[in-house]
């Protein structure tokens, strides 16, 4: 650092770097088309406002490939306040539990089965069970149900499953053959 510091010893902390000047003439090195080479859509103004992955109104790639499904497709469940998320158990996982234990969300958290406390678990078919336990989840597959009680234990479902809906309300009564009386009656007439 200079002993005395006036005008003629000032400098920048950082070096100043001076503004590209373009289309300053063709001696300048960026005359003619300023750095942007000839014609095309990115040498307009305005050229910067594209989106990433903008492909000029081509089907984007993000859109052309396969999709794989998950939890947030809307394929697999409803996405919104009505979504339902389950930490899922198989009848095999139990076997660490002692024959006559009590089984609960909170034992299943003990033993590290599940994450949280705070969202449901269902209880899945796959695997065998050997041991006699009395099982309390949220909700069970029929298969859960099945072997539970095949191996002389008892399960206790939190949440009954609601009554599904039939999908197809339209559907005429069984045995009903005739046609409605409106129609036989105008075919009668002519």
């Amino acid at each position: 650092m200079p002993a005395e510091l006036n005008l003629s010893n000032l400098k920048p902390a950082q070096e100043r770097k001076a503004r590209k000047r373009v289309g300053r003439g063709l001696g300048s090195g960026k005359g003619r088309y300023s750095g942007r080479g000839i014609k095309g859509q990115k040498s307009r103004a305005g050229s910067h406002a594209m989106r990433a992955g903008f492909e000029g109104g081509q089907m984007p790639l993000a859109m052309r490939t396969v999709k794989l499904r998950g939890n947030t497709s809307a394929d697999a469940m409803p996405i919104g306040p009505f979504r339902t998320v389950v930490q899922s158990v198989n009848v095999r996982d139990l076997e660490r539990f002692d024959a006559g234990a009590e089984v609960t969300p909170e034992s299943l958290k003990e033993k590290g089965l599940i994450r949280s406390i705070r969202r449901d678990v269902k209880l899945l078919g796959s695997g065998d069970l050997t041991k006699k336990l009395t099982i309390t989840v949220h909700a069970a597959s029929s298969t859960a149900r099945e072997k539970v009680e095949a191996a002389g234990g008892t399960l206790t479902v939190l949440r009954e499953p609601k009554p599904r809906k039939p999908k197809n309300l339209k559907r005429r009564p069984e045995g009903r053959t005739e046609r409605p009386a409106g129609k036989a009656d105008a075919e009668d007439n002519d």
